[in-house]
C-alpha cells in the first residue's frame, strides 16, 4: 500500500493541536500550533546536526500541506 507523504492528525486530548504526520524518511509528527517536532527515527550526532537545519524546511512543507488541505475544505 502506498501512503501519502503527509497525513493530517486530530486528537481530542489535544484540542489546540494541529498535527501533520510525515510518513517518509525521516518520519515525524509536527504540531503546527507550536512547531514542536517529534521524530520517529533514531539519529546519531552527525545526523542530528543536519536535521536541525532541515527542521525549518520540514515545518514549511508541513505548513504548506496543511494550508492546501484546509483551502480545499473552503471550496
Amino acid at each position: 500500500m502506498a501512503l501519502p507523504k503527509f497525513i493530517l492528525g486530530d486528537n481530542t486530548d489535544y484540542p489546540n493541536g494541529i498535527f501533520v504526520i510525515h510518513t517518509e524518511f525521516p518520519r515525524f509528527i509536527i504540531n503546527l500550533e507550536d512547531d514542536n517536532v517529534e521524530w520517529f527515527e533514531d539519529f546519531d550526532n552527525e545526523d542530528q546536526k543536519e536535521l536541525e537545519t532541515e527542521t525549518e524546511n520540514m515545518i514549511k512543507l508541513a505548513t504548506a500541506f496543511y494550508d492546501r488541505e484546509v483551502s480545499r475544505y473552503d471550496d
